[in-house]
């Protein structure tokens, strides 16, 4: 079965004076509909706002630009309005049914990669966005009549007010001097997690690191039933083959610098071999293996797995799965003599899974 891994960048949804939406829909990746995963970007300039909205999915957001965004949040079933600071290195996970806005209250572009789970969506690998005001607003699709009689409103000038004043439709542009909810630094520690300066459990001189982000570490994560995991290679650094234990699947932006990433699927075939670089998607399906070859410049990437506790089994280092086959399973397997299984599996022992550049 041929399966199209190629990486994908996202298609404008809209662009307008505040920011824009982009998306990789299912139509452009059909692979997203089949696995039930998607994928958005936001990017909002200056004063730059995105009207009150809830979604039928779950994600999370991992901010790659900006050090002065704002994110607010009515959690399901609480009546309360969070609102926390964002900036470069944030994830924060946004619940299915949660309503949420978003604000650029510094000087430059914030840019935000929201990766998701769509087996609930209307449209499976497509985020469905329900905003509560303007064009696409649900306030102003309903009657006239029952809008009046719901809030109390006394004729059609009020109605009309109330339905029709805000024409955006999904980003709008604030006014210098429009004042806006200050963030609370007590909640964002709770609810926004900074994978970027986080302790990685793998960090390998000159090679890179990884951090596999779940809700044990953070527990708001939990609710989206989801888990992050970062890669940071250096220049010309390797991220050695591996695969998920899980039935799950793996989908990964590259967030910064470019390389390559090569990815083998069933019947033992090469599914992808691709150059890759920012703002590429790819889907990795569940089991299939995959390595990761930074360029030049180095290579970050970031990975939604539709599992809270993902379980990786390793092709190279201490507990690569050759380093537990007995000697006598290797030498068969790979159809060599005993002086070249010890060689081999010395050398993989010695392996991480992040391999520096040659020296």
């Amino acid at each position: 079965m041929e399966m199209d891994l190629t990486p994908k960048t996202a298609q404008p949804v809209t662009e307008v004076d505040g920011g824009g939406y982009y998306s990789w829909t299912s139509s452009q990746v059909p692979l997203l509909a089949k696995t039930n995963v998607g994928a958005g970007r936001l990017v909002l300039q200056p004063r730059g706002f995105a009207l009150p909205h809830y979604a039928d999915i779950s994600k999370f957001g991992y901010v790659v630009e900006g050090t002065d965004g704002v994110a607010g949040m009515i959690l399901p079933n609480t009546g309360k309005e969070v609102v926390l600071k964002l900036k470069q290195g944030d994830v924060i996970p946004v619940p299915i049914g949660a309503i949420s806005w978003w604000f650029n209250d510094g000087d430059s572009d914030l840019i935000i990669t929201f990766l998701g789970d769509t087996s609930n969506a209307h449209v499976p690998g497509n985020f469905s966005y329900f905003f509560l005001s303007g064009v696409q607003g649900s306030l102003g699709a309903f009657s006239a009549e029952l809008t009046s009689k719901v809030y109390h409103l006394n004729n059609d000038d009020e109605v009309n007010k109330l339905t029709k004043s805000q024409n955006g439709i999904l980003i709008i542009k604030l006014d210098k001097n429009q004042p806006m909810p200050k963030p609370q630094i007590d909640l964002t520690k709770e609810l926004v997690y900074n994978i970027d300066v986080a302790h990685p459990e793998i960090e390998v001189k000159n090679g890179g690191l990884v951090k596999t982000l779940t809700e044990e570490e953070f527990p708001f994560i939990g609710d989206v039933g989801l888990s992050v995991i970062r890669v940071k290679l250096e220049p010309n650094a390797v991220k050695a083959p591996s695969y998920l234990l899980n039935p799950a699947v793996q989908l990964i932006y590259i967030a910064r610098g470019s390389g390559k990433i090569e990815i083998v699927g069933l019947n033992g075939k090469l599914a992808l071999d691709s150059h890759v670089e920012a703002g590429h998607l790819l889907l990795v399906p569940k089991f299939f293996v995959v390595a990761q070859i930074a360029g030049e410049e180095g290579m970050e990437s970031y990975t939604m797995v539709t599992t809270k506790k993902p379980l990786f089994e390793e092709f190279s280092g201490k507990t690569s799965v050759w380093g537990s086959l007995s000697p006598e399973v290797q030498e068969v397997s790979l159809k060599v003599d005993s002086e070249f299984q010890k060689l081999f599996i010395s050398k993989v022992k010695k392996a991480s899974s992040i391999i520096p550049p040659s020296s």
